[in-house]
């Protein structure tokens, strides 16, 4: 029987949204049976000491000055980061440093102080990550797998996608039409919203939170959070040049993505321009 892997999580500067969205996993006793956790600032768990472990998760950004555990913050991590075999740096914050700017291996899209350690590092950004995210890394290290990562370090099984794959509003996106107002099933989010999803590495469209919705799904465009530029300013805005946007999406030429956009918005879907559900159909039937 393989022995569980020995992990310590550590709260940096945090919310303890990481935290939450791990708790919120849907097999997470089988997590239990493979992982023993030898601290972890929510979960019942052994005192903390400073010791060995397959695994040092570290949650939320690094900051000067601020004391965890009867040490500064710094030099704990330092302490417990080469007494761990791996690391996983877990949520945005950790990996580019939030709105803090200090992450373990980048400072935003700078190298941080980490960044010469990166071949023990992996990178699972999100504000929050999704649970099976979480999962994914915890399983695959407990059975000794090798995890394959991209430029940022992150596993490319979640983040090869862009938050656009999948996504519900992809009609919409083709034809240029965009929606006005928030909370609607109809438009797309991307034209004058602020929806980050076409440059946005994630797989929030396909594995969708609750295992229902995601937020283009409720109405709410995405706003790049596993990006090292969240959060942008003007979160709600989308930038353009002559009524097409000035960031295209990711593998496009521009030259062809503006021909292609303005011939679209040339054309009229009239099934695309119509409310999905009519609610008063019935109504209208009856009378």
């Amino acid at each position: 029987m393989r022995s569980k892997l020995k992990v310590i999580w550590i709260d940096a500067v945090t919310c303890y949204g990481c935290s939450h969205s791990f708790l919120n996993y849907k097999e997470i006793s089988s997590l239990f049976d493979k992982i023993d956790f030898k601290y972890h600032p929510v979960l019942p768990s052994e005192n903390f000491e400073i010791k060995e472990s397959d695994l040092l998760i570290i949650e939320g950004a690094l900051k000067n000055n601020y004391s965890r555990l009867g040490f500064s913050l710094n030099e704990l991590i330092s302490k417990l980061f080469f007494k761990a075999k791996k690391v996983l740096a877990l949520g945005t914050c950790t990996v580019y440093g939030g709105m803090f700017g200090n992450g373990i291996m980048f400072n935003k899209e700078e190298k941080g102080k980490y960044y010469k350690c990166r071949e023990k590092i992996i990178n699972l950004p999100g504000c929050p990550p999704h649970p099976d995210w979480i999962a994914y890394v915890l399983n695959m290290l407990s059975e000794n797998k090798k995890i394959a990562l991209d430029e940022f370090n992150r596993p490319q099984d979640i983040f090869s996608y862009t938050s656009h794959a999948g996504c519900t509003r992809n009609e919409y996106f083709e034809w240029k039409i965009d929606s006005q107002t928030f909370g609607t099933k109809e438009g797309c989010l991307f034209y004058y919203q602020g929806c980050q999803g076409p440059f946005t590495h994630s797989s929030c469209n396909k594995l969708l939170w609750n295992e229902v919705s995601s937020k283009p799904r409720v109405g709410t465009p995405c706003f790049g959070c596993t990006e090292p530029s969240f959060p942008k300013h003007n979160l709600f805005n989308t930038e353009t040049f002559m009524g097409i946007p000035s960031n295209i999406p990711l593998g496009v030429n521009k030259r062809s993505y503006l021909t292609l956009s303005g011939i679209a918005k040339s054309l009229n879907n009239e099934r695309l321009n119509k409310k999905l559900i009519d609610y008063n159909c019935r109504d209208k039937n009856e009378n």
